[in-house]
């Protein structure tokens, strides 16, 4: 392993690479760990950051002002933060490049994310001086990020080798080890564009791991309004749409990736419901950030921010981008209508 040494430069250009959030949290420890793991297997620089602002008080004279705190003090803490986080992935073999940064949390991923190939943090931080970094953070940064953001959860611990991480948590219920994680990519789809993204992305990610690819579609229960709905036959009707749908968006992400291993499926439930279920055991599990109501749907309003902060494995968000692969997927047969 390749450390930089020195002051912690922040403000430096990064060059592509994975960048962690880090609080010194036991959640920012589960995603460096998670986020080493993907820089030895990517061969790609770890860049180890946290951030931190300095407080402004009003006066409290008639005088208008304000007094500043020496942000000596915060600095030497989050030095130390810093410093315990890089000692984590010592001996991994990877280059570990450790920086301090000042100012808001998520806008400082935010601005690494243009340059970044992944962006990973934790799902909850602990709220002292760094303490946005992964709590409202978790919730913003993968809506705006540049980059595929990727949110791990204290309860996929065990599967990082490290259980007494959330045993250390009593109100978190701990995933399966790594020997009970099933290698397979599952990625959420609902019939819009972010989940085709989302559904490139994913398969990207399964080639690269040399595993295959799950596609899911959840059909969430009909509501109280629907209930004079003959449901047995509107749900056939129903399923045998979003199976045409399925296999032909199967087709279509066939013809791009040709040696890669594609199942679909349909399952019933609320879409968070199947989404957490799903990420328990799979080795990632893959959104978009917005689409029709379904998986990708709901993730940036109430329902996603239950999953994000609910996953028992780590969860990536596909930023909306131009991919001309998109183009001929109505070559392959029906998609779901535009809508408005």
């Amino acid at each position: 392993m390749s450390t930089s040494q020195g002051d912690f430069p922040a403000g430096e250009p990064i060059r592509h690479g994975i960048v962690v959030g880090v609080d010194g949290s036991d959640q920012s420890v589960c995603a460096l760990l998670w986020a080493a793991g993907e820089a030895e297997r990517r061969r790609a620089p770890l860049y180890v950051v946290t951030a931190y602002t300095v407080p402004v008080f009003a006066a409290s004279s008639m005088d208008a002002g304000y007094a500043t705190v020496d942000d000596s003090a915060i600095r030497e803490g989050a030095r130390a933060v810093l410093t315990e986080a890089v000692g984590h992935v010592a001996g991994s073999g990877i280059e570990v490049i450790p920086r301090i940064e000042t100012g808001d949390a998520a806008g400082v991923l935010l601005d690494l994310s243009a340059e970044a190939d992944l962006v990973v943090v934790g799902s909850r931080g602990r709220g002292g001086f760094v303490g946005r970094l992964l709590g409202s953070v978790s919730s913003a940064l993968p809506a705006h990020a540049k980059s595929p953001t990727v949110i791990v959860p204290l309860a996929c611990s065990p599967r990082l080798g490290q259980p007494q991480l959330a045993a250390n948590q009593p109100k978190c219920k701990p995933g399966p080890p790594a020997s009970e994680i099933e290698k397979v990519v599952v990625v959420g789809v609902d019939g819009s564009e972010q989940a085709r993204r989302a559904s490139l992305a994913a398969a990207e990610e399964a080639v690269s791991r040399g595993i295959p690819l799950r596609v899911i579609c959840s059909i969430a229960p009909f509501s109280g309004s629907l209930a004079w709905v003959p449901a047995p036959l509107d749900r056939e009707a129903l399923h045998a749409d979003i199976s045409v749908q399925l296999n032909a968006g199967k087709n279509w992400l066939q013809s791009h990736f040709p040696d890669l291993r594609i199942t679909v499926e349909q399952l019933d439930g609320p879409p968070a419901e199947v989404l957490i279920e799903a990420s328990r055991t799979a080795e990632l599990l893959v959104v978009g950030t917005r689409g029709r109501g379904g998986f990708a749907g709901m993730l940036m309003g109430s329902t996603s921010q239950g999953v994000l902060h609910h996953a028992k494995g780590p969860v990536m968000v596909v930023p909306d981008s131009d991919d001309p692969r998109l183009l001929d997927r109505s070559s392959f047969g029906p998609m779901i209508p535009p809508v408005g």
